[in-house]
């Protein structure tokens, strides 16, 4: 049902700043800039998923969405929409598991250029999903991907896809009921270290990873989930921190990650409020 991640969209309120900064951190170009419904919007697109930035901008139902959003919770990741097949069916599924959502829809963004992308998208219902905004989206209405964003400057130095977006939850066994029985995602690993003081939940989708996070010091609740961060795959970890860091960024040391054989820093501010630390696999 669920083939991988579609895109990550972030609400922020001064696009054009944000995407500058993402520039930098992702070290490569938005291959779309443009709007509509009453938002304004950048795409920025990696072999495995898109980052999506978005500002309200003039009138539309969307626009209100976003700045609705941006008043009670402020910038930071919005939704995460997953790739399916054939929307129309999944949503189906996923109805008939306790899911609702909307009937599935066209949805289009118009370029500065004039060119158009249309694709049918599916929103589940938030309060079925513990807080959490999910997309359902079909393959683009062309029949072909969408065009990667070039890379600025070395390539090797540039992010090369996501690693995982992490969820933080106050009750596993919720979790378990929406994102495995519900949703279908693969959970790879559920392991807790009273060290860090965290059960972590790593659900594979695709060639990413949504990881559930729940602290130990407190106790299980009907709390909503909501967005931690966001993990970026880079080839070089010290070729990548040395080109954010010359671009001006607060960024940490490189260091071994928790994962064996993992390099890991962190990126500390530019990225609209989404805690963010780029991997090196297999380092």
């Amino acid at each position: 049902m669920i083939t991988g991640f579609d895109h990550i969209a972030l609400a922020v309120n001064d696009l054009e700043a944000t995407v500058a900064s993402y520039r930098a951190v992702l070290g490569r170009e938005p291959n779309w800039i443009g709007g509509d419904g009453g938002a304004r919007h950048a795409w920025f697109q990696l072999p495995n998923m898109a980052l999506d930035i978005i500002t309200p901008h003039g009138e539309g139902a969307f626009g209100d969405t976003i700045r609705a959003h941006l008043a009670e919770h402020g910038e930071g990741i919005w939704a995460v929409a997953f790739a399916v097949e054939d929307a129309a069916a999944a949503q189906a599924m996923i109805a008939r598991r306790g899911i609702g959502g909307t009937v599935p829809g066209p949805t289009r963004s118009i370029h500065d250029d004039g060119r158009k992308r249309y694709w049918t998208t599916s929103a589940l219902k938030a309060a079925d999903t513990a807080g959490i905004n999910i997309l359902l989206v079909d393959p683009p209405r062309s029949g072909e991907p969408w065009p990667l964003s070039e890379a600025v400057g070395d390539a090797g130095a540039a992010v090369s896809e996501l690693d995982h977006v992490v969820v933080q939850t106050a009750n596993c066994d919720r979790v378990l009921g929406i994102w495995g029985a519900k949703l279908g995602l693969d959970l790879r690993l559920d392991r807790s270290n009273e060290q860090w003081g965290v059960r972590q939940l790593f659900f594979r989708c695709g060639t990413g990873v949504v990881e559930m996070a729940a602290s130990l010091k407190r106790p299980v609740s009907d709390a909503p989930d909501r967005f931690g961060g966001l993990a970026w795959r880079v080839t070089d970890a010290v070729a990548a921190q040395a080109r954010i860091a010359a671009a001006g960024f607060d960024v940490s040391d490189v260091k071994k990650g928790r994962k064996p054989g993992t390099l890991v820093f962190t990126v500390r501010n530019g990225t609209a409020g989404v805690p963010t630390i780029l991997i090196q696999q297999n380092a």
